[in-house]
């Protein structure tokens, strides 16, 4: 381990104690300004950030998971000798138990039965489901989806994960049993798929992944579930199946646009579960966060691999 301290700022700057500077001084660095500092932590959006940094600054820890806004205002290109990483990971529980939220209240047909003003079991009862025996598939087999796996698989599901690559997703709770294919191969999953969580970066790549041609090969029973950007899904070819139930629901806590305007059709379809994007929200994200950034100083300071690093080729 470096023996001298290692000075990281921390921005925009605070003007108390907070939790971040207490996860760099347990990561094992000090507070510095940003003009001394090897690394910065950052807090805030990317209309806030310097638009130069200094030459020591060698790492730069973004806030979000998500971080299309920083590749399209240029931010990251601009400093080709800094390394980002992002908060990918960071919030994978809170978000998944958002997910699993959704899909099982859509399965057991929750919405229209939180609807209903009087005792309708005989209209209930063909349409409440399980998800023992059934397929989901998750798109962007990450952070996310492997806090979801070993939410799902007692509940016995059988799991598609879809990543990248293709190799076997692992980790806690997860077993081998686990089905994983390479985006490349994601059509050939569809028809054997009985729901759909999506939990993707967004790149130019996956714009529209769950398309019209997707929705039309799910069954009249899936759940499409979208908690990663609203991009990833058609959201006018989401509405007209939503509308002929050419698809059991969708449960979403992102969309496009984004926030969803008042008279939406997605606010009134009753197959549609709508959350304004607070499957992490601030009173679980800044402790998450927190913990995020004190693992990566460790790693920084002891000069290993820091925790979600930011690769400008892929754009995430």
């Amino acid at each position: 381990m470096n023996e001298t301290p290692v000075p990281i700022a921390i921005g925009p700057t605070q003007p108390a104690p907070t939790l971040l500077e207490k996860a760099v001084t347990e990561g094992g660095a000090t507070l510095s300004d940003l003009a001394e500092a090897r690394a910065l932590i950052w807090a805030g959006g990317p209309g806030e950030f310097p638009e130069r940094l200094p030459d020591s600054v060698e790492w730069v820890q973004l806030p979000a998971a998500g971080v299309e806004d920083w590749f399209t205002g240029g931010l990251i290109a601009r400093h080709p000798n800094v390394r980002f990483t992002s908060a990918a990971g960071a919030f994978a529980a809170s978000v998944a138990e958002h997910a699993l939220m959704m899909l099982l209240a859509g399965v057991r047909y929750l919405p229209e039965q939180l609807r209903a003003g009087s005792w309708r079991q005989q209209d209930f009862f063909p349409h409440v489901g399980t998800l023992r025996g059934k397929t989901v598939t998750i798109v962007g087999a990450g952070g996310i989806g492997r806090a979801l796996i070993p939410m799902l698989v007692p509940l016995g599901a059988h799991i598609i994960a879809v990543n990248r690559s293709g190799r076997p997703v692992t980790g806690p709770g997860i077993p081998s049993t686990v089905e994983t294919i390479s985006a490349e191969q994601v059509s050939r999953v569809w028809p054997r798929t009985d729901h759909v969580v999506v939990a993707a970066p967004a790149t130019a790549d996956t714009q529209h992944l769950i398309s019209a041609d997707v929705l039309a090969r799910l069954k009249p029973s899936s759940w499409v579930i979208n908690v990663a950007r609203g991009s990833l899904v058609d959201t006018d070819a989401l509405v007209a199946a939503l509308a002929v139930g050419a698809i059991g629901g969708a449960g979403l806590d992102v969309t496009d646009p984004e926030p969803l305007p008042d008279g939406h059709p997605l606010w009134v379809l009753p197959n549609a579960i709508v959350t304004p994007h607070d499957s992490n929200p601030p009173q679980l994200r800044f402790a998450a966060f927190a913990d995020h950034v004190e693992a990566n100083v460790v790693r920084f300071v002891e000069g290993r691999e820091l925790l979600a690093p930011i690769d400008p080729a892929r754009g995430y």
